[in-house]
């Protein structure tokens, strides 16, 4: 929207969920119309990407129908009325089994919306479908051996990474404004910027979430900053249910204002270890922190600190954890886990007690490599992936379960240091393929973060049409 003046030439599918609420307050369409058009955008691109599972769209008609009601009668129940919502698959909503993507996983419905699905709902957000995720959520990738592949709208051979990986291809072809997944080591950052979205994961504990677990967020992925921030002041609401959530907060989610003047920005590109970064994506970045730069901000290049002692501890103390799961299945059961996951796991059950816990206490180095990083700047710029793009059949960058997380080594540790990061669209590849550019803040900084990247839409430069369905 400009001036306050709703581009006609949009179609509906495409608006923000901003757009969406100006036009429902002005009366110039209803949610019924809205969900109508995300449905046929749906019936365009879905054969093609695959990115959504248990997909309603009749009872998304009737949710929208009343919403339409709601709005005649100029009596919206919440702040997202009427506005289409995905959710990935393995945050519950109530009557609807969760998978966790993974072909083992029994199909029972979920008893009871989770914390952000339930919030969501209750303001009024139109809940049409779930979308896809890697089995157990353990790959940033859209393979599946439940769902199958989900494929990138910007190039349908190349992966959506994940594992919020329905989520970014239904945000970049465009299934409504608003899609919710969840960030345990960079699963709604890597999506986002392998699809051209903004993410935010928040501070931990900043989203209520339930199961809880270390590193475990639930965040937005949206086209716009400003739509990503709408849905915050409503996931960000408290729920009993989560032991590790943040007090409530004040927060004014709709100020989004900053003065760059002054900021102390950390410039991290290379970190002397995994995938090397490409030429593409390193350019991406440092062109954005010198846009931070030209308004005034103060741009220092830093080292992370982050280590292969530290990954291979996490990585250790992960493949643990899943073999627990996988052990009590039956053996047939793990025949119909994707190989590259049941060779990743099944090493877990060589490890001894002592690799597990000094693994499991690297997220309290990375804690602290956090907490000396933030003391001398005020926010951190990164890259998100250090490639451009892999094969959507690839189960990660090397596809080598021995080396399965050296593409996760600029997000994963913010999740154990608990800081809110981001992804947003910074630029674009030789191909036209969308890189994003992170920004990571001082813990509970979740705002501050949203500030920086809304100002950073302001200096990105010109950004390409989202792509179009095949025809």
């Amino acid at each position: 929207m400009a001036d306050g003046v709703m581009n006609k030439a949009t179609a509906l599918h495409a608006l923000s969920a901003t757009e969406l609420l100006a036009g429902y307050y002005a009366k110039q369409f209803s949610p019924l119309d809205v969900i109508d058009d995300v449905i046929a955008q749906i019936a365009r691109w879905e054969p093609h990407i695959k990115a959504l599972y248990a997909f309603d769209p009749d009872g998304a008609r009737a949710v929208a129908k009343a919403s339409t009601e709601r709005w005649r009668n100029s009596d919206p129940i919440g702040p997202l009325d009427g506005v289409p919502v995905t959710i990935k698959e393995n945050l519950a909503t109530q009557g609807t089994p969760v998978p966790l993507g993974a072909a083992t996983t029994g199909l029972a419905p979920a008893p009871a919306d989770a914390p952000p699905s339930a919030r969501l709902r209750e303001a009024g957000a139109v809940i049409y479908s779930k979308t896809t995720m890697p089995d157990f959520g353990m790959l940033s990738s859209g393979l599946s051996s439940f769902h199958g592949i989900t494929r990138n709208p910007w190039d349908l051979t190349q992966n959506t990474g994940g594992s919020s990986s329905g989520a970014g291809a239904a945000g970049a072809a465009g299934y409504g404004p608003l899609h919710l997944g969840s960030d345990i080591g960079g699963s709604v950052r890597l999506p986002a910027n392998w699809c051209g979205l903004f993410a935010l994961k928040p501070s931990l504990g900043r989203v209520p979430i339930d199961p809880p677990y270390v590193g475990r967020c639930a965040g937005p992925m949206t086209r716009t900053v400003d739509d990503a921030a709408l849905m915050m002041s409503v996931l960000s609401q408290p729920d009993a249910r989560d032991g590790m959530s943040l007090p409530p907060h004040d927060f004014a989610w709709h100020d989004l204002a900053i003065d760059l003047r002054g900021k102390k920005l950390g410039l991290v590109t290379d970190l002397g270890f995994g995938l090397a970064l490409e030429d593409d994506v390193r350019d991406v970045v440092v062109k954005a922190a010198r846009a931070f730069e030209a308004q005034g901000a103060i741009v220092q290049e830093v080292q992370l600190g982050f280590t292969r002692a530290m990954m291979d501890g996490l990585d250790n103390f992960w493949r643990a954890r899943l073999w627990d799961d996988l052990a009590q299945l039956s053996d047939e059961q793990r025949s119909q886990v994707l190989p590259y996951i049941y060779r990743w796991a099944e090493r877990g059950a060589q490890l001894t007690g002592v690799e597990v816990m000094r693994g499991f206490n690297m997220t309290m180095a990375v804690r602290a490599i956090g907490a000396q990083l933030f003391a001398d700047i005020d926010y951190l710029i990164s890259p998100v992936a250090p490639v451009v793009s892999f094969p959507a059949e690839r189960a990660s960058p090397l596809d080598d379960p021995d080396k399965p997380f050296d593409h996760i080594l600029y997000t994963v540790p913010w999740n154990m240091a608990e800081n809110p990061a981001a992804s947003i669209n910074g630029g674009y590849s030789a191909k036209g393929f969308p890189i994003g550019v992170q920004i990571v803040g001082r813990r509970f900084d979740d705002l501050g973060v949203l500030k920086m990247a809304k100002a950073f839409e302001g200096l990105r430069g010109r950004q390409l049409a989202w792509p179009e369905p095949p025809r």
